[in-house]
């Protein structure tokens, strides 16, 4: 009989990310996943600028940074023939310290995940599959298969679904699934060629009835092609190979195949789980929503559902806060997958249509209509903002309260560039992954014995033109929650206030006990 306070299913990406934030806490895990290996066929591939915001909150961002590729520009095609190109470089300059899009397929993802749980002494137990599993007031017992096939009960105060789209946990809880299945079969293959594709900039290419994009990757002439086949929903994907999709958009683009690392066909959904959470058990990644894979965003946004339960857990387990805190993961988390979902979908449909209406739109419009939308500043920068996650917000939630400046509760901290001279930056401050409190300028009268008395770390900045570029208030006070969202936004930094924010919310009070 094992005890542990988190049993995690699952060791993709979600699962990982979950396990190393909760072993940074302090609180020790115990992951599983029913493959023998990890996955080597994965189409995941954009990492977002939120994701390393996050994963440098843990010193992570650098090492997937040095091992991914900084994609300079997209291209379009459209027979065969180059059509338009956005720059893209430093897009985000000024809103994040990651402004760019990084490509970093996620097979590699994984593999840099494991090594660093295995430097903290934590192994993804394969080929391990959960069972079934029971809730009581105390916690959870699961039953466990191991490789032998023998069956083991774990006892946990937790349990995590990271487990995918056919997700275990999700179905023994009798949650739904609802939504759908594209008609589009997609194939994705790692490949080793040369041709004009080959530039490390992202290119796509549009066709009538054809789809491809051809995404950089570390390694010469080294890419990753996801495009699009031919074939009815329920027809057999198994006797598919390259050569039948090799022929056609490819040969046209003159991009020559030197080699076929692997290759593998799958249909893309839509789905949001019913709940995210029930007892003791919460759904994360794509055991709680799947989407198109439009704007990179799938991989991404499990990785903040991993963040954003990590520190509650963590908070709740180390007795820093009553279980209260849990029950916010859910009404955060499922908001945004299915605004995310909704969206997707829209664009998706808009992408893969057939029809001559809908070629048209992709081959006449939309290679003359994004360069020129991309011309605009504010354009861009709200692209930027959107496709990076920057956007994510939790205004509803119990946990957010106030505005000051243009910033409100709910809100990811603004980045504040740092001006000439300065070494660091405010990002700096929450790799502690704790509440603390910031003020951009002068804090207010009583507000440092406050901070002491409840043990929360007050972070005081030099007013700067960047902090008021940023949306930031002078002298305002900022409640910063672990996962870098703001609590309290308050244009006033006095005691009274923070001390207003956790009477209202006694079940916070032990914070940084």
């Amino acid at each position: 009989m094992n005890e542990i306070p988190v049993l995690i299913v699952g060791g993709g990406p979600t699962g990982l990310v979950l396990a190393l934030w909760l072993t940074k806490l302090g609180v020790s895990v115990r992951i599983i996943d029913r493959a023998a290996e990890p996955g080597a066929t994965s189409r995941a591939l954009g990492v977002q600028a939120r994701t390393l915001e996050l994963y440098q909150q843990i010193g992570l961002a650098d090492d997937v940074i040095d091992a991914g590729v900084k994609v300079a520009g997209i291209n379009l095609w459209v027979r065969g023939r180059p059509a338009a190109r956005v720059p893209l470089g430093h897009i985000g300059e000024g809103m994040s310290p990651y402004p760019y899009l990084l490509i970093y397929p996620q097979d590699e993802h994984e593999r840099l995940l494991i090594e660093k749980l295995r430097a903290l002494n934590v192994t993804v137990e394969r080929p391990v599959e959960l069972v079934r599993f029971e809730q009581s007031a105390a916690g959870v017992r699961a039953t466990l298969k191991r490789p032998d096939g023998l069956e083991e009960s774990c006892d946990a105060v937790y349990i995590a679904g990271c487990d995918g789209a056919h997700s275990i946990v999700r179905e023994s809880l009798g949650i739904d699934f609802p939504g759908g299945t594209y008609d589009a079969l997609f194939y994705v293959a790692d490949v080793q060629a040369t041709g004009p594709m080959t530039n490390e900039e992202l290119h796509i290419a549009l066709e009538k009835s054809d789809l491809l994009a051809v995404f950089p990757m570390k390694g010469g002439g080294r890419v990753r092609l996801i495009g699009t086949v031919n074939a009815p929903v329920g027809s057999d994907q198994r006797a598919l190979t390259f050569d039948d999709v090799s022929e056609g958009i490819i040969d046209r683009l003159k991009l020559t195949i030197e080699k076929v690392n692997w290759f593998s066909t799958y249909r893309v959904h839509h789905r949001v789980a019913g709940n995210f959470a029930r007892g003791r058990a919460y759904l994360l990644g794509d055991a709680a929503h799947i989407h198109s894979p439009g704007g990179a965003q799938g991989l991404n946004t499990g990785i903040g559902d991993a963040v954003t339960l990590a520190w509650k857990l963590a908070a709740v387990i180390r007795g820093d806060s009553s279980d209260r805190l849990l029950a916010s993961y859910e009404p955060e988390r499922i908001a945004f997958a299915r605004r995310l979902v909704a969206t997707t979908d829209r664009i998706f449909t808009i992408a893969s249509k057939r029809g001559a209406i809908a070629s048209r739109v992709r081959v006449d419009v939309v290679p003359v209509l994004l360069p020129l939308l991309f011309r605009i500043n504010a354009m861009r920068r709200f692209l930027f903002r959107t496709v990076s996650q920057l956007v994510v917000a939790y205004h509803e939630s119990e946990l957010s309260a106030g505005i000051a400046g243009t910033v409100k509760g709910g809100d990811r901290l603004p980045w504040v560039r740092p001006s000439d001279g300065e070494v660091g930056d405010n990002f700096a401050a929450l790799a502690s992954v704790t509440w603390q409190v910031h003020v951009y300028g002068e804090p207010g009268s009583g507000l440092e014995e406050e901070c002491t008395a409840r043990r929360l770390p007050l972070h005081v900045f030099a007013w700067s033109p960047n902090a008021a570029r940023a949306g930031l208030e002078r002298g305002a006070l900022y409640l910063v929650r672990p996962d870098g969202y703001v609590a309290l936004a308050s244009a006033g930094s006095t005691a009274v206030l923070l001390r207003k924010y956790f009477e209202d919310r006694r079940w916070l009070q032990m914070a940084n006990k």
